[in-house]
């Protein structure tokens, strides 16, 4: 039922608060790795599993999210996953090994993952059925600015604090928002309880996706295929697909409704989102590594250059809401919001050694513009048919599109990159022998200006074939970047004509029944 007045404004901040929490922490603790990998004695393949953990948990309870909102009531659910992540927050900063952090980082998973798509379907209940844009236009600003920010505040508690900070600041917030989901929030019928619990549904769901999460997330640090735990988890991930899609098919109450999928928004809009979380959470992947591995900039400097790209997102947010609730199509205006990131993609692959944070100011104001046109109109259109209980599964299986798309996207990313590096490597390195006149006039140039300093013309022929060395290592990681840019803008560039597979409609709302 939908609210008014103050009340809707109430719930509606919970809401968004509470998301932030559980999407801030996905890319929160990057930049803090390092010292909890001193702190904690592990090496730098254990202490990914902190990222890696989190992320599998958090993508297996996405799309059952929607069966556990019908069974125990979203309210009741909502604010269970609210308790649970802050304890699991309070337990992480309290972690004496890596063992722990590790299994408390999964459970704040599992209980984030609740706090997104539940968060988002009871926000579509607040809002009446016209102003639908508006409301996702409100979850929005959690979903694409959490991610953006998260380095920026994981980069200022890192250089001021210690990292068990990361966690502790979402204890005051967890409070608060429990207290206002419990006093404000309406209870909603568990209409699910009292049925079979589909508990072969579930355990096919957790092994398929928590599979192939785990393959997307370590490929290719272990080499993919060459290392025997990635190979059979990707043969599981197949098999429990396909033994899941058969499961959820026949049973009389899935635990996830497939039949969504057969109404073409939905489906085209589950693909948008993957797309969505490849450029997402892709281009948050690339930048801060770009950044601090090649320019020399600190965690929290990159943090910083982040931060007017997430602020021209919160502020156009309000603003594509009114303009869908006005008619306007949302297949333009997401047109729109690929274009941009096309652009920024495009503006990037131009950077150079010497490029400053100034450098980096007006491409990353126009990726926030272009997240902002993309997350609320495509969430919109995903939506857009889905009717009664259909929404709670939609939202879930939606969010589950981006983090899997996000997810990919890192791995094909990581990938790709080491693909091209060598590539860079093996030209660039062609043309370093003595029959290449830049090269002998830049190689003698360099001795005698170490020669100048007081070396031996040994020792400055040494010194100058380290310099020529370190040269070709920037060099060559400038352009694997740069490349790695352009795959990120190819592929939004190439989505936008599929648009065209979406239903244009003059007013893109939700029916009244939903509610």
């Amino acid at each position: 039922m939908a609210e008014k007045g103050v009340k809707k404004w109430v719930i509606t901040i919970t809401v968004i608060v509470a998301s932030l929490l559980e999407l801030i922490d996905t890319t929160i603790v990057n930049v803090s790795l390092p010292q909890m990998q001193g702190n904690l004695g592990a090496t730098l393949e254990d202490i990914a599993w902190i990222t890696t953990g989190y992320a599998v948990a958090n993508v297996i309870i996405l799309p059952m999210s929607g069966w556990l909102g019908e069974t125990f009531g979203r309210k009741n659910y909502f604010l269970t996953s609210i308790i649970v992540f802050t304890i699991a927050s309070f337990l992480c900063g309290n972690a004496t090994s890596l063992n722990e952090l590790i299994i408390f980082r999964i459970l704040q998973g599992l209980a984030g993952g609740g706090l997104i798509s539940t968060g988002q379907a009871i926000l579509l209940e607040t809002w009446p059925p016209e102003e639908v844009g508006t409301a996702t236009a409100m979850f929005g600003l959690g979903a694409v600015v959490g991610p953006t920010l998260g380095p920026t505040i994981g980069g200022y508690i890192t250089e001021h604090f210690s990292w068990p900070w990361i966690f502790y600041v979402n204890i005051p917030v967890g409070i608060l928002a429990a207290f206002a989901t419990y006093t404000v929030i309406s209870e909603t019928p568990k209409t699910a309880k009292g049925r079979p619990i589909d508990w072969w549904g579930i355990i096919l769901l957790a092994v398929t996706v928590g599979s192939l999460q785990t393959v997307l997330e370590k490929g290719e640090s272990e080499d993919w295929f060459a290392t025997s735990y990635i190979l059979v988890l990707s043969i599981i991930s197949v098999l429990g697909f396909l033994l899941f899609i058969w499961r959820e098919k026949t049973v009389e109450y899935p635990i996830v409704n497939l039949e969504i999928l057969k109404k073409r928004s939905f489906a085209v809009g589950m693909f948008f989102s993957f797309v969505l979380g490849f450029g997402l959470y892709g281009s948050v992947f690339i930048f801060p590594i770009f950044c601090q591995n090649l320019l020399g900039f600190s965690p929290l400097q990159t943090g910083e250059i982040l931060l007017p790209g997430g602020i021209a997102t919160i502020v156009l947010m309000p603003f594509i809401g009114m303009m869908l609730k006005k008619g306007v199509p949302a297949q333009l205006m997401a047109g729109f919001g690929m274009l941009m990131f096309f652009f920024f993609s495009l503006m990037l692959s131009k950077s150079t050694l010497s490029s400053g944070t100034g450098d980096f100011f007006w491409p990353l104001i126009i990726r926030g513009v272009g997240m902002a046109f993309l997350f609320v109109p495509l969430t919109t259109l995903a939506i857009q048919d889905l009717r009664g209980k259909e929404i709670g599964q939609g939202t879930g299986l939606n969010n589950m599109g981006r983090q899997l798309g996000g997810s990919f996207g890192i791995a094909a990313l990581t990938t790709f990159l080491h693909i091209r590096n060598g590539v860079h490597r093996s030209n660039l390195l062609s043309n370093i022998n003595e029959y290449n006149s830049a090269f002998t006039a830049k190689i003698q140039a360099i001795t005698q200006s170490f020669m100048a300093k007081g070396y031996t013309f040994l020792d400055a022929q040494h010194a100058a074939t380290k310099a020529i060395e370190g040269m070709v290592i920037k060099q060559t990681v400038l352009l694997t970047y740069t490349d790695a840019y352009w795959l990120v803008g190819y592929v939004m560039l190439f989505s936008i004509p599929l648009l065209l597979l979406q239903k244009f409609k003059k007013n893109t709302e939700i029916p009244a029944d939903v509610h």
